[in-house]
């Protein structure tokens, strides 16, 4: 462990760690973090969140192995729901709760491509400001800037210029969630480097990237990955409000907002058509956020 610690560690680094007094070598708080999320991953609400992405992810994934595709069509139009058609069927006789699992799969697909991509791309325009004051007031006024319009109006936008698809909605997923990482990073930023043991690395000469890689980042990273399960929920609805608007995935592939697209339509005929639907998509919402609460638990209990 020692020769370790020395290896990634600079002599200068070392000493502003011995006089400032702080604890923690790399390892050893990754070590600390990876117990804190475990500990959330045991608690009620963890478990009940995890047990619910788990199922929802494994339907998701299976459901090429237990059917034969989203675009199956049958005779059976409007067909109430039964064993056979859990969800009942649609217009063309398709199956509504296989059609929803592929719904699915593709909103699972863009959570977990566009909510990574925009924390990692957002924390690291955060912390700009720590290699460039000038840089980090720039970012800071580009995500007000972002703000400044809603999700909704500049999803739209986007889906204009780059069509409506796969390609729009991750673009608007990552660039709607990137101020709230990025000031979150900028937060830690501020914060961390007003602590002794920046203050004394710097004074070392320890360099201004290294400082924030290696204390400002790993001490601001509990907010982040909390910040993120909570926005994968409004990523989801980001998605269904772009596809009820015709805006998203196109037909026939299915994602959760074109099937609420299509069924309300057809309401009165099938009312299960909607009603599918919406309780996978506030099954997976209400998956997310039971995680965020159990992890905004254990980390602000640590």
């Amino acid at each position: 462990m020692t020769a370790t610690t020395n290896a990634t560690t600079t002599p200068a680094e070392t000493a502003a760690e011995s006089a400032a007094g702080t604890p923690a070598t790399p390892r050893a708080r990754s070590a600390e973090g990876r117990r804190r999320y475990l500990a959330a991953l045991r608690r009620p609400r963890g478990i009940t969140g995890l047990t619910l992405l788990v199922l929802l992810a494994a339907g998701a994934l299976l459901v090429p192995v237990l059917s034969d595709g989203y675009d199956q069509q049958t005779a059976a139009t409007f067909a109430s729901p039964s064993w056979q058609h859990p969800f009942g069927t649609d217009e063309l006789g398709r199956d509504i709760f296989v059609r929803t699992l592929y719904g699915l799969r593709a909103d699972l697909v863009l959570l977990l491509a566009g909510v990574p991509l925009a924390a990692v791309i957002g924390t690291l325009l955060g912390i700009a400001g720590g290699l460039s004051r000038p840089l980090g007031m720039l970012m800071q006024r580009t995500f007000d800037i972002i703000l400044g319009f809603p999700a909704l109006v500049l999803g739209i936008a986007i889906a204009l210029i780059l069509q409506p698809g796969t390609t729009a909605l991750l673009v608007t997923i990552v660039i709607v969630l990137l101020p709230g990482f990025g000031r979150l990073a900028r937060a830690g930023l501020m914060e961390q480097e007003q602590r002794e043991y920046v203050l004394a690395a710097r004074v070392l000469g320890v360099p201004r990237w290294r400082v924030l890689l290696r204390h400002v980042l790993p001490n601001a990273i509990d907010p982040i990955i909390v910040h993120t399960a909570i926005v994968m929920v409004v990523a989801i609805f980001l998605e269904t409000g772009l596809s009820i608007i015709g805006l998203g995935l196109q037909p026939p592939e299915p994602s959760l907002g074109v099937l609420l697209n299509s069924g309300v339509r057809f309401l009165s005929l099938a009312p299960a058509y909607v009603l599918g639907p919406t309780v996978v998509l506030l099954m997976l919402a209400l998956a997310f956020t039971l995680l965020a609460d159990a992890l905004n638990e254990a980390v602000t209990r640590s």
